[in-house]
């Protein structure tokens, strides 16, 4: 995040915090839910959650704050996350 303008500080810088907060945040709360109809109501909180984070990533590219590889190495991070959530929810439903 240091190669981002000062002034994107509480613009996409804080967005793309709040987003990475919000993935693990949503899912310590539906673990910590009564049934498994709201833990995988959260675990799609979450997903979705990636899926701005992916695109605020590929916006910061677009701005070039991001270098491309940079950029491919974030989006490997986020798809593994995702997967993992997918697999949270596959497994929640039996």
């Amino acid at each position: 995040m240091k190669n981002f303008p000062t002034d994107e500080k509480f613009g996409l810088v804080s967005q793309i915090n709040r987003c990475s907060v919000s993935i693990s945040s949503n899912i310590a709360e539906g673990a910590g839910r009564n049934n498994k109809k709201e833990f995988r109501q959260f675990l799609g909180i979450a997903q979705s959650s990636c899926y701005e984070l992916e695109s605020q990533t590929i916006l910061s590219n677009k701005l070039e704050f991001i270098s491309d590889e940079k950029l491919k190495e974030i989006g490997g991070i986020i798809n593994e996350v995702n997967k993992m959530i997918h697999g949270l929810k596959k497994s929640s439903e039996n």
